[in-house]
């Protein structure tokens, strides 16, 4: 879905607020938009990397799991446990 469709910023943001993370703890750094992009620099905004990750959605950690007003990181599988 998020790979095949622009992701709403919106949207974005409610699922890193029902994850209780930051955006920066979402990105998943071996990809090259997060070397090409610079992203291990510490000065870039939280807005700034949200807009990355709507331009880039490789950079998002996956799979997450929504459920009502929580929300995880399905890696490893078993953190799925803690929501279901």
């Amino acid at each position: 879905m998020y790979l095949d469709e622009k992701l709403e910023k919106n949207f974005l943001k409610e699922i890193i607020q029902k994850l209780g993370m930051s955006p920066r703890d979402l990105l998943r750094t071996g990809e090259s938009a997060y070397k090409e992009n610079n992203l291990k620099d510490s000065n870039i905004s939280e807005e700034e990397i949200i807009n990355l990750m709507i331009e880039y959605p490789k950079l998002i950690e996956r799979p997450i799991y929504v459920k009502g007003s929580k929300a995880i990181v399905g890696r490893p599988p078993e953190n799925v446990l803690k929501i279901i």
